[in-house]
């Protein structure tokens, strides 16, 4: 059955744990919606890990599109929420539904996601009111990066752990049905989920979130510009990549590929005839 926002709910009450990946293309959305994935996420991580981006700030709206209709042409069963980029929102909350708007309505998504606490609920209260569901982002927001100075963990001190908690109901209250808590300690990340009655998907959070989210590259040993202290590489992927490159460059430059099993014939007679 297909995953919605209130299979989400249901499983934060029956204390089940959700599972969210990444992706960014119809071949590894349909790989991860075979492997019963609760939800992709069609991150604007797709910055560093597809285009080449030093962050995620220079993603455009074309481009979440682009790359989420063909996440949603291969998701049957998992839910798929699609990041607004930044500066498709912050401007205004016009701007915020419209461009939220698009990612449901040409891309195909089932809910958005937006990074940003308490100074973005009027945003996210007119998202939920145009009947799009919204997940909230607090804690390391990417978008952020320059005014963080760089990718840290957040909510340390007294004051920053306070403004998190209130951030994360205040969303709650807003109408999100769900929020991402990135790279949040793990017990205070535990406290907030305590507090909320909505969902948290963790990244880099603890395992008191109520679920979890990798982006695919990283887990799979795919991406390798640096590793996130929170991820855990279930496989070198990109080696066996390379080693199966490497291994057809060989073959092509020996004459070993095409074998005959790798060609199309034709009668010997026929070719006689065309010298």
């Amino acid at each position: 059955m297909k995953n919605t926002t209130i299979s989400f709910q249901k499983a934060k009450e029956a204390g089940k744990k959700i599972t969210m990946l990444t992706a960014y293309d119809y071949s590894m959305a349909k790989l991860i919606d075979e492997c019963e994935i609760n939800g992709i996420l069609v991150g604007d991580s797709l910055g560093m890990v597809c285009l080449g981006y030093e962050n995620t700030l220079s993603v455009t709206m074309e481009d979440m599109i682009h790359h989420t209709k063909a996440v949603t042409r291969a998701a049957k069963q998992a839910m798929v929420i699609s990041d607004l980029p930044f500066m498709s929102y912050q401007t205004s909350v016009y701007d915020a539904v419209y461009n939220a708007g698009r990612l449901i309505k040409e891309g195909g998504a089932q809910a958005v996601k937006l990074e940003g606490g308490a100074e973005f609920v009027e945003h996210i209260k007119a998202i939920v009111k145009a009947s799009i569901p919204v997940m909230g982002h607090i804690g390391l927001t990417p978008q952020s990066v320059n005014a963080f100075g760089g990718f840290k963990v957040q909510g340390k001190t007294e004051a920053a752990a306070k403004k998190l908690i209130e951030d994360a109901l205040a969303i709650e209250a807003a109408g999100a049905f769900a929020i991402t808590l990135e790279c949040v300690p793990a017990k205070l990340a535990q406290l907030i989920s305590s507090k909320l009655t909505i969902p948290t998907i963790g990244i880099g959070a603890g395992k008191g979130c109520d679920g979890q989210i990798l982006v695919y590259q990283d887990m799979l040993g795919m991406f390798n510009n640096f590793k996130p202290k929170f991820v855990k590489q279930y496989s070198q992927v990109g080696e066996l990549i390379k080693s199966s490159i490497k291994s057809y460059k060989t073959e092509v430059e020996e004459g070993l590929f095409p074998g005959e099993e790798h060609q199309f014939s034709i009668d010997d007679s026929i070719i006689e005839k065309l010298y």
